[in-house]
């Protein structure tokens, strides 16, 4: 699922942190929710805590300190934080010690109020304070309440490398910068992270340069918006020191492909206003630069896409679809789908469905729209779209698309396709999976795989999703 721009993964929510290494000192739980920035920040937050000397456990009951990292996307995703918190009650009975902290998009929304709503909770901290996170601790072990939620201007990471969640070793997270500019209606977002800064690319070349040493082949470069990065210079075009070089996404693109031609880099979120050209241009370029955008329309009514801030219109976003096809001819397209945003009617619920039929893309997140406090949509307009409409119209959606993935995977079968294994199948411990650089599952006989190594698929079968075949001596075609 994915709200607003960011991509939620159902599988992982929930997800708890684990750490080899020290198993001494003072116990973290650490538990995420949200979007793949809110796992990236937690293995920031992990980092950080280390230092202090904290290890991690896989049980609240043992824990000296349980952290949530909340997203606040959707009421939903609110609600589910919240249930979760009365499973710790008895910890907290058994412990009065146990410090309890609530971080991220949520803490941020709803500030101090956490504490007066969630009795709970001992410490509240926002996405650009936990640097902060030890000194706030101690606070709480004085027998303080803390609260850290101020936003920068600044802050980015750099410099803080980040333990990794993905136990396997393959793929990571680097976050490339931090907030959003774009003030769409129904989004929370620039409100819980504030505004975009983008972080020095060195920084991030060094960062893809350490983790493919260590193994790793396939990075995927974070950021609300990451076709708005931009180093050395304002947002008013100004250079801010003439002696370095001026660095957009695209650049930084071509900086971190050419780090090893077998470290694969993916990328997400694109703005559809922000997707020019010299981007395309550049993944056409490399094969490690994977074939396949995630480019969020939200809905295929440009009266819509007016009310719902967006700041591009139908026509435009075919545009930049027309363009992608051109320059990168092998590439797949994934988008975001809301249903039932404020005012939406049957006419333009069905120019979404014309959209998806007529650019066909290989994947989507479609969610009912869920109004969120603060935003513009909250302050202009009304919710007026009845829940049954919205289940109605989501179902639609769902099952359009559906047929569209099929015809887009079916696509890809028949073909040699080269995979990044990235382990053991969930179904069968004699199977591995990967994917391609479409972004497609693919399932195989594990034969000689490697875990980390990429291997060449004769795929012979597929469902909407994912592909299957065995592996071939032949070369791959993509």
């Amino acid at each position: 699922m994915r709200s607003g721009d960011k991509t939620i993964d159902e599988s992982r929510q929930g997800e708890a942190l684990i750490l080899d290494g020290n198993s001494k000192g003072k116990k973290l739980f650490l538990e995420s929710y949200g979007c793949a920035m809110n796992f990236s920040d937690s293995e920031i937050i992990a980092s950080i805590l280390a230092e202090d000397g904290y290890s991690t456990t896989r049980k609240e009951k043992d824990a000296d300190l349980i952290l949530i990292n909340t997203c606040s996307i959707r009421e939903k995703a609110e609600e589910r934080v919240r249930n979760r918190l009365t499973n710790f009650k008895s910890y907290k009975k058994n412990n009065p010690s146990l410090v309890v902290g609530m971080l991220g998009c949520m803490a941020e929304r709803l500030k101090d109020k956490l504490l007066e709503e969630e009795k709970l909770v001992d410490l509240v901290v926002g996405p650009d304070a936990y640097r902060d996170l030890p000194n706030l601790i101690r606070k709480v072990e004085g027998g303080q309440k803390s609260v850290n939620v101020l936003l920068s201007r600044e802050e980015t990471y750099a410099e803080i490398s980040p333990v990794r969640l993905d136990y396997s070793g393959v793929t990571a997270f680097i976050s490339i910068m931090r907030g959003c500019d774009n003030m769409c209606s129904f989004c929370v977002v620039p409100f819980t992270r504030g505004r975009e800064r983008s972080r020095d690319p060195q920084s991030i070349v060094s960062e893809a340069q350490d983790l493919y040493n260590k193994g790793y082949r396939e990075v995927t470069l974070l950021g609300q918006n990451v076709d708005s990065y931009k180093w050395n210079i304002d947002n008013k075009g100004t250079i801010k020191n003439p002696d370095q070089p001026v660095v957009r996404f695209a650049e930084l693109l071509e900086m971190v492909a050419q780090v090893h031609p077998d470290l694969r880099i993916r990328f997400s979120t694109s703005h559809p206003k922000d997707m020019t050209d010299d981007v395309l241009h550049v993944i056409a370029k490399y094969d490690n630069l994977c074939k396949y955008i995630h480019l969020p329309v939200q809905s295929g009514a440009t009266t819509m896409l007016k009310r719902m801030n967006r700041g591009y219109t139908r026509e435009w976003y075919m545009d930049r679809i027309a363009a992608i096809r051109k320059i990168i001819p092998d590439c797949e397209l994934s988008t975001d789908i809301i249903a039932g945003f404020c005012g939406e009617t049957e006419e333009e619920h069905q120019e979404t469905i014309s959209l998806l039929k007529e650019v066909g893309f290989i994947l989507a997140y479609h969610f009912k729209y869920s109004e969120r406090p603060r935003t513009l949509a909250e302050r202009k307009y009304d919710d007026d779209v009845p829940d049954s409409v919205k289940s109605e119209r989501l179902t639609e959606i769902i099952e359009v698309q559906r047929e569209q993935a099929l015809k887009r995977t079916q696509g890809l079968v028949g073909r040699n396709l080269k995979v990044l294994v990235e382990g053991p199948s969930k179904r069968n411990p004699e199977e591995f999976c990967g994917r391609t650089t479409y972004n497609s599952m693919v399932i195989f006989p594990k034969e000689n795989a490697e875990k980390g190594k990429y291997v060449t698929v004769k795929t012979d079968r597929c469902t909407a999703n994912t592909l299957f075949g065995t592996i071939t001596t032949k070369a791959p075609e993509a």
